[in-house]
């Protein structure tokens, strides 16, 4: 027994332990991403196309840039949208499921055929339209991944919101005079959590790659920006000229980034799932 329980605490602390060198990778790409904002857009052509060396780690490109810290600043971009549209997202799908339960029928169709419309347009074809329509920039590719990302997460919520609604103590609250609102606050949102941040973390990587695709293609951000997928898109032309540490470094953080993530979200719904505490 005691070997088991010490086997049971270890994993739970590799867990942890891996958590937060996790949270301290990607807070790190985000500081130095800022701190070197304006480093990134420097020009110098005396040090143009450089292979990567020990000063230059990922090389530099047709402007004299360096890429290491364009990267990083591309990076710290992404993470910090993933991070703000990520948290819109998740908090309108959670509204928008609990509010859907606990109105009236009309709304909760309302609810659905929104979600259904939303998932019915093609993802890319829609964040392109919403960020035209919000004036592109920065601003219009954060209302874009959130108002397209939230379908999803807000079906489970529903479900789970549903499932709690047919509970026999909760109909007997009903009976008994406790208002929605306290239902809300003491039940619904409680129960919602674990489903909430498990939906939260698993949104941050597909708003990272969103972001990036988004700018790979042009749309949204000035080509002047330091963003990971108009680094990308730049690096394109280069190629056949034998440049590959412009597309490969950049692409194989952004890669890192995601699965970073991706990580940090299995985690933290082990640490939060009641069904894993034991394991």
């Amino acid at each position: 027994m005691r070997k088991t329980g010490e086997k049971e605490r270890n994993r739970r602390r590799e867990t942890l332990v891996t958590t937060a060198l996790l949270v301290f990778f990607l807070v790190l790409i985000t500081v130095l991403g800022v701190y070197w904002k304006e480093d990134a857009l420097l020009t110098d052509f005396s040090r143009k196309n450089l292979p990567p060396s020990l000063r230059y780690p990922f090389g530099t490109d047709f402007m004299g840039r360096d890429m290491f810290k364009r990267t990083l600043t591309g990076l710290s971009m992404s993470i910090r949208l993933g991070v703000v549209t990520a948290a819109a997202s998740a908090l309108l799908a959670g509204a928008a499921a609990v509010l859907a339960v606990n109105t009236n029928r009309a709304v909760d169709t309302l609810f659905q055929g929104c979600v259904d419309v939303v998932m019915g347009i093609p993802h890319m074809l829609l964040l392109i339209l919403i960020s035209f329509a919000c004036g592109k920039g920065f601003f219009g590719i954060v209302m874009g991944i959130t108002l397209t990302h939230w379908p999803s997460l807000a079906r489970v919520l529903r479900a789970e919101a549903l499932s709690l609604k047919a509970k026999p103590y909760m109909r007997l609250a009903g009976k008994l005079g406790v208002t929605k609102w306290a239902l809300i606050k003491k039940h619904y949102i409680p129960h919602l959590l674990p489903q909430f941040f498990t939906g939260l973390f698993l949104l941050f990587p597909q708003a990272v790659l969103h972001e990036a695709g988004m700018t790979f293609l042009g749309f949204g951000l000035s080509p002047e920006e330091p963003a990971i997928g108009i680094i990308l898109s730049e690096s394109m032309k280069y190629l056949v000229m034998g440049q590959w540490w412009l597309a490969v470094f950049p692409g194989a953080a952004l890669a890192a980034t995601v699965l970073m993530f991706f990580g940090l979200g299995q985690k933290i719904c082990l640490l939060i799932d009641p069904a894993s505490v034991q394991e």
